[in-house]
């Protein structure tokens, strides 16, 4: 599998992500929010994190990827996109 995935230098979001050569839905994979957003200050974040969510077969198919393949993209969404607080909004 090729993966490329990288975040913006603001964290919030991912400037290239690909899978096998074709651009990629985070969104397929899972979803990042912050955990806590009433602990945060204003226009911050608190708890950003990454939570993947099942595999399903059109997205295996989608990437031409298995399972273990799947769980690697998750583990490098997860990288990239959890990371606690942040004021870079603010």
């Amino acid at each position: 599998m090729e993966l490329e995935c990288n975040s913006y230098g603001s964290l919030c979001g991912l400037s290239n992500f690909k899978i096998n050569g074709i651009a990629a839905d985070e969104k397929d994979f899972g979803e990042h929010h912050d955990t806590n957003p009433e602990l945060a200050e204003d226009y911050c974040c608190y708890n950003m994190k990454f939570t993947a969510k099942e595999p399903t077969p059109d997205v295996l198919f989608k990437y031409n990827i298995t399972e273990d393949e799947y769980n690697e993209v998750c583990k490098k969404l997860d990288e990239e996109l959890s990371f606690g607080n942040c004021g870079w909004c603010e």
